[in-house]
C-alpha cells in the first residue's frame, strides 16, 4: 500500500523553508515521489514533529501577548 502525500494544498513556506500546510521541508517536498516508504515514514515523522513544535511556539506566544 503507497503512502499517502501528507500535502494538504495549503503550501506557503517558512524561513526555514517548511511548509505551513504539513510541516515538511521542501527539500522533503521535491523528493517525496522518488524515496521509498522507509523514508516517507521519516518524513511524516519529522513533519508531524515540526507541526507540533509550531504549535506549541504559537501557543506560548499567544499567552505571552495577552498578559502583555
Amino acid at each position: 500500500m503507497a503512502i499517502a502525500s501528507p500535502c494538504v494544498k495549503n503550501c506557503c513556506l517558512d524561513k526555514q523553508d517548511v511548509c505551513l500546510g504539513c510541516g515538511r521541508t521542501v527539500d522533503e517536498i521535491i523528493k517525496w515521489g522518488d524515496v521509498g516508504d522507509k523514508e516517507k515514514l521519516l518524513i511524516l515523522k519529522e513533519a508531524e514533529k515540526r507541526k507540533e513544535y509550531r504549535e506549541t511556539k504559537f501557543k506560548l506566544m499567544k499567552n505571552v501577548n495577552a498578559k502583555l
